[in-house]
């Protein structure tokens, strides 16, 4: 049997980049949470990818109200692009970019 060092951040982080991009593409952050559990910045950024996923999901509801809930159903929206992509670029630079509020969330989850 062969003896498997374990990873450095910077080595792990530079392997599962586009995996942890992935993370912010909506219910697609199943993905890397299903195919790189053993991968610390994998599942940094798809956890991250699951609170902002649940978030747009909770906020979608509020575009029934008519007129007000479709404006904020809109900022939201535009919020969650521009996190999104946010995101994607720097899981793929290979940063540990913690989301303001949703990284807080996010660290509670146990996978």
């Amino acid at each position: 049997m062969e003896n498997k060092k374990p990873k450095n951040s910077a080595q792990d982080a530079e392997e599962n980049k586009i995996l942890a991009a992935i993370s912010y593409l909506g219910i697609l952050c199943l993905i890397p949470i299903l195919l790189k559990k053993d991968s610390k910045f994998v599942m940094f950024h798809a956890k991250q990818g699951l609170v902002l996923f649940i978030a747009e999901v909770a906020i979608s509801f509020i575009n029934i109200i008519p007129i007000l809930g479709q404006m904020i159903w809109l900022a939201a929206a535009l919020i969650f692009i521009v996190v999104s992509v946010m995101g994607i670029i720097k899981a793929y630079q290979g940063v540990w970019w913690k989301i303001p509020i949703v990284s807080e969330y996010a660290k509670k989850i146990k996978l």
